[in-house]
């Protein structure tokens, strides 16, 4: 099940946010939030929905405009699953459920800016889903360890 996030679930959110930004490999981010600012980064998105597994959370993702102005119609979004929740579709969930939310918000496009191209689960999960890939922005990311690696970015229309 996934559901709106409420201030009670911020430290288990930040629990998994921040594992993801620590891991370097998928995030542009490269500070973790603390409690104060994750309640401020995750109130100001257009929407932020968590995925519920044993009474606990298991992943989250985030969703606001792309843009401004005549750009804004386009949605993005940012997932994030616990390493150890990883291979049961959360992932998958989530995605679904931000198609959902993005239209429900009156987006015409999910856009994804930067996936690593190494994320192999994520792109083959896009795929399946019905993103278009974008092409490859040669060195887009950088990793932790200050290698550059490519991103592709990916698009579907609501």
């Amino acid at each position: 099940m996934v559901r709106s996030f409420c201030s009670d679930d911020i430290p288990a959110m930040l629990d998994i946010w921040n594992e993801i930004v620590n891991e370097g490999n998928a995030f542009p981010q490269d500070e973790p939030l603390d409690e104060k600012g994750g309640l401020s980064f995750f109130s100001a998105q257009s929407y932020t929905g968590v995925a519920i597994r044993n009474d606990g959370i298991a992943g989250l993702y985030i969703l606001h405009p792309n843009n401004v102005g005549r750009c804004s119609h386009i949605a993005n979004a940012s997932y994030a699953v616990s390493s150890r929740m990883r291979g049961q579709h959360i992932g998958e969930e989530l995605v679904k459920d931000s198609l959902r939310a993005a239209k429900e918000l009156g987006f015409r496009i999910l856009q994804f800016n930067a996936v690593v191209k190494a994320n192999i689960p994520a792109h083959r999960l896009y795929k399946k889903l019905g993103f278009i890939p974008l092409g490859k922005i040669k060195g887009g990311f950088r990793g932790k360890d200050g290698r550059y690696e490519d991103i592709i970015p990916y698009y579907i229309e609501l």
